[in-house]
């Protein structure tokens, strides 16, 4: 075989590719302007996205005395850290997320030797007590394992999204890539084929600490006010027992889940208070038909009262006190920007009461 000895030497066509480049960044430019002044005039704002990484940019701040918030988007959208920085003496760290269960978070806290602080847990009994393999519990333990397992390279990425996150309004990861907008096409369920209920539009801000904020447009009524709500029930509501299960099997299990839950939260909490940690359990505000949804099928007694009797652990429900009671979830689920900032501000007495926090220790911790 004869193999040629000559040099391959690529030819680049002679073009004007100054002019080409100019061409690309200018409709590039463009297309991104009038993307985000559509946006824009749909209601969204810059926002940072609730990723799994910055869950654990925030995991990662907590220390052996942290006061870490765990739970569902209550406590997202409901607890102010100036206020609970002010009455509890420490700046709480946020791991609530929206739509996901407390558990997986409680115990990757709690695992944790070192830790031996303080936890403020929300339960939306529905969500809590999500059995494994459903999409709250699912979302809790994804983003442990991206805590876990996240890399150097995600870490700057996440970098770099924040900084263009807080600058367009278009970034929003939830509503506005490819994916999500496939998803709101209006395709009706079908035999062995159903499709899941849509989430709730934008209606909320969120800052690199985690601190959520309803948006103005949500707090006043309005057209996204009343899809926020109608949303609710839909997504509350279980699907129907799958078919190839047989109904008193389908029942057994989520029955054996359920106690497992209560078992596993108690065995969770002795291991802390053994620490010298504490816990308080806390029921946050919700309103309108979904509360009366959420008390229907997830009564008090079975679930809230049971869980703080297997635990021993102190609880606050909003219910039981007239100043946390009178507040006024616009969209039923979550309190407006300003209330929950006056809410947390009433809060604060009852958990200093819940867990035992004198003045004294108060000062010594914001010394901390």
């Amino acid at each position: 075989m004869h193999l040629s000895t000559s040099n391959f030497e690529r030819v680049i066509p002679t073009r004007p590719w100054r002019g080409i480049t100019v061409t690309v960044v200018v409709m590039l430019a463009v297309s991104t302007a009038t993307w985000e002044i559509y946006c824009r005039s749909l209601g969204y704002g810059p926002s940072l996205n609730d990723t799994g990484d910055l869950w654990a940019e925030a995991r990662r701040r907590v220390e052996p005395e942290s006061l870490v918030i765990v739970g569902d988007s209550r406590a997202l959208f409901d607890s102010d850290f100036d206020e609970l920085e002010k009455g509890l003496g420490k700046r709480p760290v946020q791991l609530a997320e929206p739509g996901s269960t407390a558990f997986p978070v409680l115990a990757n806290v709690i695992d944790d030797t070192r830790f031996h602080g303080t936890i403020i847990c929300s339960v939306v009994p529905r969500l809590f007590f999500a059995p494994s393999g459903s999409p709250p519990m699912n979302r809790a333990e994804k983003s442990v394992r991206r805590y876990h397992t996240q890399t150097y390279a995600q870490r700057a990425s996440h970098g770099l999204g924040i900084y263009l996150e807080k600058c367009f309004a278009c970034m929003k990861q939830d509503d506005l890539i490819l994916p999500a907008l496939l998803e709101k096409l209006p395709i009706p369920n079908r035999p062995y084929a159903q499709v899941p209920p849509p989430l709730p539009p934008y209606f909320s801000s969120l800052d690199r600490g985690r601190r959520a904020r309803m948006v103005e447009q949500c707090a006043q009524p309005g057209k996204l006010q009343e899809k926020v709500k109608h949303r609710w029930a839909r997504l509350f509501t279980p699907p129907p027992p799958p078919s190839f299960i047989p109904a008193e099997v389908f029942a057994k299990k989520m029955h054996d889940s359920f106690e497992s839950r209560f078992a596993d939260t108690k065995a969770l909490v002795d291991k802390l208070r053994a620490r010298g940690g504490k816990i308080v359990f806390v029921r946050f505000p919700m309103g309108g038909d979904l509360k009366t949804f959420e008390d229907q099928t997830t009564p008090r007694g079975p679930t809230w009262d049971r869980l703080l009797k297997e635990t021993a652990a102190p609880g606050v429900y909003f219910e039981d006190f007239p100043e946390l009671a009178s507040f006024t979830c616009p969209e039923w689920s979550h309190l407006s920007a300003g209330d929950s900032v006056e809410f947390t501000k009433r809060l604060v007495p009852h958990l200093r009461d819940a867990l035992a926090i004198s003045d004294a220790a108060r000062t010594v911790a914001s010394m901390h």
